[in-house]
């Protein structure tokens, strides 16, 4: 796995960071006020690119509050920010691959809702009460090279000078952009990484299968 690049000695403030970002990088191997000083965004960063990620991270600063409550409360604050953000339709087809247009609309309601949870289940474990990871972006947007997708470039530390590129690849939707896929240190791709671990699961025991999966992290990553 992809170490935290890392400095200085490592205090308890860099090391809940850390693990912050690790529990995103598990993927690629495998808006709500803002009430936490956790984002650092300027204030002229108005692209309609970047708003859904300051909403994101407004949001991550919230459930890292100490008084951001129980796992399920924090679901609660995440859960919409992620709807707003995130086109977890597309990411989802594109981690399936093109088994996923062979796949009735009641499965892929179903396998699309346990990916949703998953998805918010997985930023709850990630950013944990008491955490401060600190979430820079880029004012300045830059093309993706294929897609007419726009890519983000942000990243998150510890307020040192470590830090990991989380840069987000967005697509026009609704009159804004939402995230259609993310990558890790400015390249590794998501939904790339995660299409072997989703399309094997689907070939071998159908849409059930990959539901199962799905939820068993999503469980997991609930009790973390």
């Amino acid at each position: 796995m992809t170490q935290f690049p890392s400095r200085v000695p490592e205090t308890a403030r860099t090391a809940r960071t850390r693990r912050a970002v690790l529990g995103l990088m598990a993927l690629f191997s495998g808006p709500v006020a803002l009430s936490s000083p956790a984002l650092i965004a300027p204030a002229f960063a108005q692209s309609a690119a970047v708003t859904p990620i300051n909403d994101l991270y407004a949001a991550l600063g919230q459930i890292q509050s100490s008084g951001s409550g129980t796992s399920e409360a924090r679901a609660q604050i995440i859960a919409p920010v992620i709807d707003r953000s995130f086109d977890l339709s597309t990411i989802l087809h594109n981690s399936v691959g093109m088994r996923y247009t062979t796949l009735s609309a009641d499965e892929q309601s179903k396998l699309l809702a346990a990916f949703r949870q998953f998805t918010i289940a997985r930023y709850v474990s990630s950013f944990k009460k008491g955490g401060d990871a600190k979430f820079t972006i880029s004012p300045t947007t830059r093309p993706a090279p294929t897609g007419g997708s726009t890519i983000v470039n942000t990243t998150i530390g510890d307020g040192s000078d470590s830090s990991t590129a989380i840069n987000y690849v967005m697509m026009p939707s609704g009159g804004g952009y939402r995230i259609v896929d993310i990558l890790l240190n400015g390249h590794i791709s998501q939904v790339a990484a995660q299409r072997a671990d989703f399309s094997s699961t689907l070939a071998r025991g159908g849409v059930d299968a990959l539901v199962t999966l799905l939820n068993h992290k999503t469980a997991k990553f609930m009790n973390n």
